[in-house]
């Protein structure tokens, strides 16, 4: 095939529309990538030639593929071509204006086609093509890929419909997919390995000696990605959805809803949200978790979508793996930049603001200026517990930041902001707290994180047409439901002094994503000060209920605060662990401590930039 090669790369004019051409090309292609070539790297050149010629000239990608063109009605010599006996499976038609001899210009050429079946995914270019991405040979590999991105890349107005509609080319391409998957070795690898996969550019694997199966399923997801982002939109979405009905709803469903399937699947599914990032394939990965529905949610809803309300299940699962595994999904998701994701696990049941107390009438909404910030304060829990004497100073809590932390001046800050900032630096009582008593552990080493936090996530929203302001609270007859999502983390953040640290590090985590938000209604339902129904919780409100439980239960330590100083010393790897009583309740009472302080530094950050 080298001289054919060579003729090709020599060839000026466009020639791949004629039939004494493109026959003989078809023939060479149908004797690529067959088993037990020897002839790979020589295959692999002349398939790249084959691209690159269509890439100069797109509408040959009819005769190519062997797909009929769109003629212009039939003549006495198309109808003596389709009596012919031809050696092939699938006859190309020639349009009466293009005989053998005729001159061809591609800039009065048009690239649409008729609708036809596709021809056989088991034959021709795009076929031979992806088998060669098997090869053991890297220099065969990355022809092929490269050959893929010429095809795929095509602007020619029409191609990317013949592409999309007429071949088999998301089905080869997902099979391959499918593929590679059941080769990883799933029973032996751990979530947190998959987790944490780093970003594998599919070009990176010809520099590798035999990549593992983990590499070649990563690398081979990072290729599908590029083709999206560098296909038109049209054959994007096409290849999109065939990962979505190949790999995610016929491979990967089962597993997620299978117990014994359900942690590796999960971790494998994290890691692809983690990377997607053309927008097919994230537009397809958000319908496949979250479906399409933006009405709030009723209770106990297992039959809307089945999956997505597994997923959010398994966030409160009896095993702790599953649990955080579950959890850092939706961390994931949190962090891509699609706008149904947050409206649709949280926001859908908030707009409304049926969580809100409403006031008597005449008097006005919540944060008016004849509010006193001490008086809504006695209102916001009442619990035997929680001492008044935790809130004694209040004005000393409010760290002194720098002026990069705070962009915006001051006038513009939320008449509320100190008053929210102590709200939750106070949650925690002085007897409990151990941060201070270590250096490093005051409450300025959050402001850079809380900052970066809050400018990705309005980043991220920026585009999203949010509105400005709050709309109106509306009364309703029946309990106010916050939705499967937040339920699950509230009853969570309720049990943080008896779980694992590693759980609450993940849970507070995604609080955390949740708090940087600067929706107004996700806001005002996070503020401390929302009066809310007696239905309603949000995270305040059970941080509270969580500090009373920890007032009654810390009796029973004895000296807690080295007890306290010295579990956050094992913790900070200062000092050995050596296990002891309680130590759950002490790890939990150091990450309610923490948490709280970054609560306050988000709080604080976040208000200014909502003003910018």
């Amino acid at each position: 095939m080298r001289r054919e090669s060579r003729l090709l790369v020599q060839i000026q004019k466009p020639l791949l529309h004629l039939i004494n051409i493109y026959r003989p090309v078809q023939k060479l292609i149908g004797l690529c990538a067959l088993p037990d070539s020897q002839t790979e790297k020589e295959e692999a050149q002349f398939l790249l030639v084959v691209c690159s010629r269509v890439k100069q000239d797109p509408y040959a990608l009819n005769y190519i593929l062997e797909i009929p063109a769109k003629t212009l009605g039939p003549t006495s010599d198309q109808s003596h071509q389709r009596n012919e006996p031809s050696n092939h499976k699938t006859e190309t038609e020639v349009p009466s204006s293009q005989s053998e001899s005729s001159t061809y210009n591609p800039d009065q050429s048009d690239c649409s086609i008729s609708s036809s079946s596709p021809p056989p995914a088991n034959s021709g270019l795009l076929y031979a093509l992806v088998q060669l991405t098997q090869s053991q040979r890297s220099r065969v590999c990355l022809k092929a890929y490269e050959g893929l991105l010429l095809l795929v890349s095509l602007q020619c107005q029409g191609t990317e419909e013949t592409l999309a509609q007429r071949t088999q080319l998301g089905a080869l391409l997902s099979g391959r997919l499918v593929q590679l998957y059941s080769l990883m070795p799933l029973d032996t690898l751990e979530p947190v390995d998959i987790q944490s996969w780093p970003h594998t550019p599919w070009s990176d694997q010809f520099s590798q000696a035999g990549p593992d199966h983990m590499t070649s399923f990563f690398s081979w997801l990072d290729f599908l990605d590029h083709l999206m982002k560098e296909a038109p939109q049209v054959l994007a979405v096409k290849l999109a959805e065939a990962v979505h009905h190949q790999w995610l709803s016929a491979v990967l469903k089962p597993q997620l809803m299978s117990e014994s399937g359900v942690l590796v699947s999960t971790a494998v599914l994290s890691s692809v949200v983690r990377l997607a990032q053309s927008q097919a394939l994230l537009d397809q990965l958000v319908l496949f978790l979250l479906g399409t529905h933006t009405h709030p949610e009723i209770p106990l809803d297992s039959h809307t979508h089945p999956l997505r309300y597994q997923l959010i299940d398994n966030c409160d699962h009896i095993s702790d793996e599953i649990s955080m595994v579950s959890l850092r999904l939706f961390e994931e998701l949190l962090q891509k930049p699609h706008s149904h994701i947050l409206t649709n696990l949280v926001l859908r049941n908030l707009e409304t603001r049926s969580y809100v107390t409403l006031p008597p009438a005449g008097l006005e909404d919540r944060h008016t200026d004849t509010t006193d910030p001490a008086e809504d304060s006695e209102d916001l829990e009442e619990d035997p517990f929680f001492s008044d004497s935790m809130y004694l100073d209040n004005k000393l809590l409010l760290p002194a930041l720098p002026c990069t932390s705070s962009p915006g001046p001051p006038s513009c800050r939320h008449p509320h902001t100190a008053d929210i900032v102590n709200s939750f630096l106070a949650l925690v009582p002085q007897e409990v707290k151990s941060s201070q008593l270590l250096q490093g552990g005051g409450d300025d080493s959050y402001l850079l994180d809380a900052q970066t936090l809050c400018k990705e996530c309005l980043s991220l929203s920026q585009s999203w047409g949010w509105p400005e302001d709050l709309p109106p609270s509306s009364s309703s007859s029946s309990d106010f439901y916050e939705g499967h999502l937040l339920k699950v983390l509230l009853d969570r953040l309720g049990c943080i002094l008896d779980q694992s640290y590693e759980l609450n590090l993940q849970l507070t985590s995604v609080w955390s994503r949740l708090s940087g938000f600067n929706h107004p209604v996700l806001q005002d339902y996070l503020d401390p000060y929302t009066p809310l129904t007696p239905s309603a919780r949000n995270h305040f409100s059970v941080l509270i209920r969580v500090i009373g439980a920890l007032m009654q239960r810390i009796q029973q330590v004895s000296d807690v605060s080295d007890r306290l100083v010295k579990v956050r010393r094992q913790l900070l790897g200062l000092e050995q662990e050596t296990g002891g009583q309680h130590l759950t309740l002490l790890r939990g009472v150091i990450i309610l401590e923490e948490f709280c302080k970054e609560l306050a530094a988000i709080a604080f950050v976040k208000l200014p930039l909502d003003q910018e």
